[in-house]
């Protein structure tokens, strides 16, 4: 299961945003969870508050499944494009996350789940 940009109830109190026990549920399929950028998903619009969430499910379910879920579609405002990739990198960083959890998080997750998903060839 992939849920691609939401954002998490316990950070940020939105209507579409998931509970623990929704989070938990997705981590048992062994899903994986893109944290979305936008205000509606992270209660902010800079890279704190989508550490913030990102962390949150790192600890209810673990890393390996959480990943980024942007939303650059234009539907949503974002305070960055992906050349602020980087901050989000250095927020991780900052928040005690290791080089391999980092690798994880900003893509290596959900290559793991669609090669898994995916028929080999």
């Amino acid at each position: 299961m992939l849920v691609s940009h939401t954002g998490v109830h316990a950070t940020c109190r939105g209507p579409r945003n998931l509970s623990d026990a929704h989070i938990k549920a997705i981590a048992a399929t062994g899903g994986v969870m893109g944290i979305g950028y936008f205000e509606g998903a992270v209660c902010g619009r800079d890279t704190a508050a989508i550490v913030r969430a990102i962390q949150h499910v790192a600890t209810i379910a673990g890393v390996k499944h959480v990943a980024l879920g942007s939303d650059f579609d234009g539907a949503v405002k974002t305070a960055f494009d992906t050349t602020g990739l980087a901050l989000i990198t250095q927020g991780l960083i900052n928040a005690g996350f290791s080089d391999a959890d980092i690798a994880d998080v900003m893509g290596g997750n959900v290559l793991r789940l669609l090669q898994a998903a995916l028929p080999p060839g």
